[in-house]
Parts: structure tokens; C-alpha cells; sequence
């Protein structure tokens, strides 16, 4: 529970409070003004370097006056994902197919990852309930609701965190290596031949047969290659186990 400065106890969510009045002077101010200085600065420093004092800087303003919008720097995570699910197009529903829908979700998530890496930090951290990503969910239940047209509602979300739990995962383990690439200097092919006299000894032992096939025959693959088949695996057992 938030204690206002007033006194008074308010345990609404961000989204459900009004925004105050404006006042232009001295530098105009909005939750909408806030949470973009919030991510230009989240895009070019990373997450850790996002505070509610370096913000109000960004934004000419004394650091008191966006307590006057939100109350925690959690709130400001919170508008900030909201922000990014407003970039992902949501699917229609109404055209009964299911898979695009999903898949669409899905490669949405990707892009918007790939843009504001941080938001793969902050995804399944815990529920997120702001308008946008309200409507995104809304629209993969209900496409995948309408596909079953059985009302069986547990097996429509069991399949959506399935999907979404992939996706997670997914672009936590390519935003990692993009991150690592950065820091190292080495994109993956340099990598592995800095690491390749390491690993032909490990797999001379015998000890890791299909390993040593995978790194003998397995095809490079890049990262949206490797993201779609997995969620095609994905997809085609959601389809084997309810029917669709």
C-alpha cells in the first residue's frame, strides 16, 4: 500500500489513478512524457541506470514533482512495459486461425525485445496488468479460445503460458548472447573458434557422442530461424493435444 504525502492511503494501481492537471511551467509534465524519457534512457544505458532522478533530469524537472504522476519506481517499470506492449501489433481473433495469432504475438514480443532489450529483463517478473498488455492477452485467449469452441478455459490458458513461456525464455537466452557479443567482442562464430581447441579435447574423450554430432553436422542457424522453429514445435504440440 502507497502512503500519499496528503495523508490519506491509496492502494489503487497506476493505471487506475488520474493523471494530474498539467502544469506547464516550469517544464511540462505527463505520465506519457515520463515513461518515454524512461525508455530512451533504459535503451541507451540499460535498466540499472534508470531512476526516478535521472528521469526528472531528462525532463528539466525537480525529482518531487513526478511523485506527483506515480509513486514508485516500480510503477515507472510497470508504464514502461505497458509502453512496449503498445509497439506489438495484437492479432484479430475474429479470423478463427489461431497459430497466426499466436505466431504473430509471438514475433511481436521478439521485435520489441530486440528493440528494448530491457524488457525481456522485466517479462515474468510478475503479472502485468496495464491496458496494453491487457489487450494483448485478451486477443491470444481469445484466439485460441474461439479455436477450441469448447469452453474448456484452463486448456486455453495452459496453452498461452506455454507459448509465452517460450517466448520468454527465448529472448532472455538471444538478448544474453547479444549482450555477451557486446562484451566480449566476439559474435558467435569467433566464439566458437576461440573455444574450438577446448572443445575437440572435451569431445575426444568419448564421453559426449551426440554432442560431437552436433558440433560435426548440426547447421548454423540464425536467430530468427531458430526462434520460429522452436515455436513451430511449440505450436504443432498445442495442436496434437487439444485437437486443433
Amino acid at each position: 500500500m502507497v502512503v500519499r504525502k496528503d495523508g490519506d492511503s491509496d492502494s489503487t494501481l497506476v493505471w487506475a489513478r488520474p493523471e494530474p492537471p498539467d502544469r506547464p511551467a516550469p517544464a511540462p509534465l505527463s505520465r506519457d512524457r515520463i515513461v518515454r524519457a524512461a525508455i530512451e534512457l533504459a535503451d541507451r544505458d540499460g535498466l540499472d541506470a534508470v531512476s526516478l532522478r535521472k528521469v526528472a533530469a531528462m525532463l528539466d524537472a525537480g525529482p518531487m514533482r513526478l511523485y506527483r504522476y506515480l509513486s514508485t519506481k516500480e510503477e515507472l517499470l510497470d508504464l514502461m512495459v505497458d509502453a512496449v506492449y503498445g509497439e506489438i501489433p495484437r492479432p484479430d481473433p475474429a479470423d478463427g486461425d489461431w497459430r497466426t495469432a499466436l505466431r504473430s504475438f509471438a514475433h511481436g514480443m521478439r521485435q520489441a525485445a530486440l528493440r528494448h532489450e530491457w524488457f525481456a529483463d522485466l517479462l515474468g517478473r510478475r503479472p502485468h496488468l496495464g491496458p496494453e498488455a491487457l489487450a494483448n492477452l485478451e486477443a491470444s485467449l481469445a484466439a485460441l479460445d474461439g479455436a477450441l469452441g469448447t469452453g474448456d478455459i484452463d486448456s486455453v490458458i495452459q496453452a498461452r503460458d506455454a507459448v509465452n513461456a517460450y517466448v520468454i525464455g527465448a529472448l532472455r537466452s538471444e538478448i544474453t548472447e547479444r549482450r555477451t557479443e557486446r562484451a566480449t567482442g566476439l559474435d558467435e562464430h569467433q566464439w566458437q573458434v576461440a573455444s574450438s581447441s577446448y572443445l575437440n579435447q572435451v569431445l575426444a574423450t568419448g564421453r559426449y557422442p551426440t554432442l560431437a554430432r552436433v558440433v560435426s553436422d548440426a547447421g548454423d542457424r540464425d536467430a530468427q530461424a531458430k526462434f520460429d522453429t522452436g515455436l513451430d514445435y511449440l505450436l504443432d504440440g498445442i495442436a496434437a493435444r487439444l485437437g486443433v
